[in-house]
């Protein structure tokens, strides 16, 4: 699918700069990391990843055909120091992604250790086989989550100066993974000492991310896609909890701003970023389930659509804690990166929309992906 030089650059993304730029993604296999190789690969980059093989099946890496985006790609586990090492080596990236990590909330209780030690070993490795091997990295992101925060159920949205903590295993895992990562910055990368040792390190907390091709499980759109198909009425565990919802080319188009910001030796004081919705765009799962209901509903009256939702029920058994109010405080990115969100919760669910429908019609989905990539980049922003 051919896609215009500006209609991929967006506002404010620089194809320029991408240009033959090496990256290296680790979790490049799953949801996000798949947008995210499709993404740079457009805009010029060279990308290597390196990750287990997808966690899902289907997968939108398999789907999209993400593998020929890629100028090499190692199916290997983070945790292998040695294995990732060799990897950084032959990559020499100028760019590295961190994204690799066990990302589900429900699955840290049942497997908390291996959660702790990808999510945080994984970190402490990526960071390890940098310092020590003979790269010359200038920008390093550790992608980590919303949830590193301590929650404290207050009704705004939390500021990257805000305490870390973590109930659950997987929160906690990811707090840890922060920490891990500025104590590397303090300690070998600092950035007083930049012109010593070149390397820009941040972390990036993106609220919860939504969008087509992702197929992980105890997710509400996957759930609610997984319902659709079976045609079997959808099961709420916490229908009143609200999160801060946001398409994922939201928060990827924040990371690939900021990671040329940092390899441009800008902004290289600021440790911590979020990226998030506009406030009005933090709802509640069930006002999320009746939205895609009404919109589902909407457009069978248009045309006759492979979709129609089965409704829903809310389970009633006692749940593992989860947290009910969350809410990112995302002015420091405004502000200071410039990134402000361009789709709305509504556009964002028109757009899975849109993705499952092609999904189910097989349809060719790395154009899909490009579409959308593209109808993104052609939007304004939001600005309220």
């Amino acid at each position: 699918m051919a896609i215009g030089k500006g209609a991929m650059e967006g506002l404010d993304l620089n194809s320029n700069f991408w240009k033959n730029k090496r990256v290296f993604i680790t979790g490049h296999t799953g949801f996000k990391g798949s947008w995210l190789t499709i993404w740079l690969s457009q805009l010029g980059a060279e990308i290597r990843g390196y990750a287990l093989a997808p966690a899902t099946e289907p997968a939108l890496f398999d789907l999209a055909d993400v593998s020929k985006k890629l100028v090499s790609s190692n199916i290997a586990d983070i945790r292998d120091l040695d294995s990732l090492k060799k990897a950084i080596e032959f990559a020499k990236p100028d760019i590295v992604f961190h994204m690799a990590a066990q990302p589900l909330v429900r699955d840290s209780y049942t497997i908390p250790v291996e959660t702790f030690s990808i999510n945080v070993m994984g970190t402490v490795n990526i960071l390890e086989a940098i310092r020590t091997t003979q790269v010359n990295v200038k920008a390093f992101i550790n992608i980590t989550t919303d949830k590193v925060y301590e929650n404290r159920e207050w009704i705004w949205g939390y500021r990257e100066s805000d305490r870390l903590g973590g109930h659950d295993p997987y929160s906690n895992s990811k707090a840890c993974s922060e920490l891990v990562t500025s104590s590397y910055r303090n300690s070998y990368f600092h950035p007083k000492e930049l012109a010593r040792h070149e390397l820009a390190i941040a972390t990036v907390r993106a609220g919860n991310v939504i969008g087509g091709g992702d197929f992980a499980t105890d997710r509400l759109f996957p759930d609610i896609f997984r319902s659709i198909i079976a045609k079997k009425k959808l099961t709420l565990r916490n229908p009143l909890s609200i999160r801060p919802w946001q398409h994922v080319l939201e928060p990827l188009r924040g990371y690939i701003m900021l990671a040329e910001r940092l390899y441009k030796r800008e902004l290289v004081g600021i440790g911590n970023w979020n990226f998030g919705p506009n406030e009005i765009d933090a709802k509640s799962v069930e006002t999320i389930v009746k939205m895609l209901e009404k919109y589902i509903g909407h457009r069978q009256t248009q045309s006759p659509s492979v979709l129609n939702f089965p409704g829903y029920t809310v389970e009633a058994q006692t749940q593992v804690h989860e947290a009910h109010t969350l809410k990112l405080d995302i002015t420091q990115a405004k502000n200071i990166l410039g990134w402000i969100p361009r789709w709305n919760l509504e556009t964002a669910i028109g757009k899975i929309v849109d993705w499952t429908e092609s999904y189910l019609k097989n349809e060719n989905m790395e154009s899909v992906c490009l579409k959308q990539i593209q109808e993104y980049s052609e939007s304004s922003e939001q600005g309220y």
